[in-house]
């Protein structure tokens, strides 16, 4: 079957760090860019960061820079968002979304634009409170 299933969220104080992953199966992930987006209670889904398939390339919204990183092991067809420093306003439900090709998320072809993604997990949930 193929599916991304995320992982990791939970409940968190400010300034605290968790770390989600992103499982792929059913198909070879190494083909793939991977990126992460977030959805707060309502807002729109906005994108968090992503990752090339090749690791060549990585990109982060200015929201998130200096805090999150995003990592990926091909072998285990496994993607990671490290977040660190954590503010409430990263409050969301996080999903992660693959889009095929190894020249994504490299140079100018960065695109967080949800549209741009085909497959999507199910979301896995991140409060900051204190």
């Amino acid at each position: 079957q193929v599916q991304l299933v995320e992982s990791g969220g939970a409940l968190v104080q400010p300034g605290g760090s968790l770390r989600l992953s992103c499982v792929a199966s059913g198909f070879p992930l190494d083909y793939y860019a991977v990126a992460w987006f977030r959805q707060a209670p309502g807002k729109d889904r906005e994108g968090v960061s992503c990752i090339s398939s090749r690791e060549d390339g990585r990109h982060y919204e200015d929201s998130v820079k200096g805090r999150f990183t995003i990592s990926r092991d091909n072998a285990k067809s496994t993607v990671f968002l490290q977040m660190n420093s954590l503010k409430p306003e990263d409050t969301a439900v996080y999903y992660c979304a693959t889009v095929y090709g190894t020249s994504w998320c490299t140079g100018p072809n960065v695109i967080m634009d949800d549209t741009h993604y085909t497959l999507w997990g199910q979301g896995t949930q991140v409060t900051v409170s204190s």
